[in-house]
């Protein structure tokens, strides 16, 4: 059976057969559940550019609110060749590869501290990255020989962050932010590097920040050295974390 090659510079969405353009997309509308309601949704999608759109699913929400599910056919494509994402440059270790390097090269323990700051009360994102047992099969950094972590856990104000890691002379911070809303992590990312900066410790110490709406390019526009998205694993950021530190020569 012969397999249709992949045009990189025409990409679009797959459903059923290659290059058939189906995508599916749910939202939700302040209107209550009803036929004319349906009628909307499909309308809407036509609007977005969506050819032979169909409501697929629709249910009430309650207090005047529908939610719905759309199938229909996308036409236009993406040159997959030239897409450039800016992202954090370096060869990522495994744990062990981390130990050894630290061992070599720093020749004393590290110091991370970690928090989700804000009002942002979700801790998953830093108790992956921090906590001993990790995520998905990737230790955390409490299990790094080398590394002390210190994980304060959510809703940190970012003047007790910098407080404590003034207190324990931390060569790094760690900033989840996982409640985005109304882009309310763009301030309180923002904040946190004016306190450091105004404590003069920007220069000295390693900043990065992760979560599903961040990425490298926005961390670094708001001051930090690195950001992390979803799919990095603790040995992600301890690899850069201990390589930044020898490159500034922080240890």
């Amino acid at each position: 059976m012969a397999v249709e090659k992949v045009d990189l510079t025409k990409i679009k969405p797959y459903g059923d057969t290659l290059n058939d353009g189906m995508m599916q997309l749910s939202f939700t509308m302040p209107v209550p559940y009803n036929d004319e309601t349906k009628e909307a949704a499909r309308i809407l999608a036509k609007k977005m550019g969506l050819e032979e759109p169909e409501v697929v699913h629709y249910s009430d929400l309650g207090v005047g609110y529908t939610f719905f599910v759309v199938y229909g056919r996308c036409m236009h494509t993406v040159d997959y060749t030239k897409i450039e994402v800016p992202k954090v440059e370096v060869e990522s270790m495994d744990k062990s590869g981390v130990e050894e390097f630290i061992k070599e090269n720093i020749k004393r323990d590290v110091k991370l501290i970690g928090a989700c700051t804000g009002t942002d009360a979700h801790t998953v994102g830093i108790d992956a990255i921090m906590n001993m047992k990790g995520f998905d099969g990737h230790y955390g950094l409490e299990r790094y020989k080398g590394i002390e972590a210190i994980n304060m856990g959510s809703q940190v104000p970012n003047e007790e962050l910098v407080a404590r890691a003034i207190e324990e002379d931390a060569d790094a911070i760690l900033v989840s932010q996982i409640v985005t809303q109304k882009n309310v992590h763009i301030p309180n990312l923002t904040e946190l590097v004016e306190l450091l900066e105004a404590e003069g410790m920007r220069d000295k110490i390693v900043l990065a920040c992760g979560g599903p709406r961040l990425s490298h390019e926005l961390a670094k526009e708001l001051g930090y050295d690195a950001g992390f998205t979803t799919g990095s694993y603790a040995n992600d950021v301890a690899s850069f974390v201990v390589t930044e530190m020898v490159e500034r020569k922080l240890v």
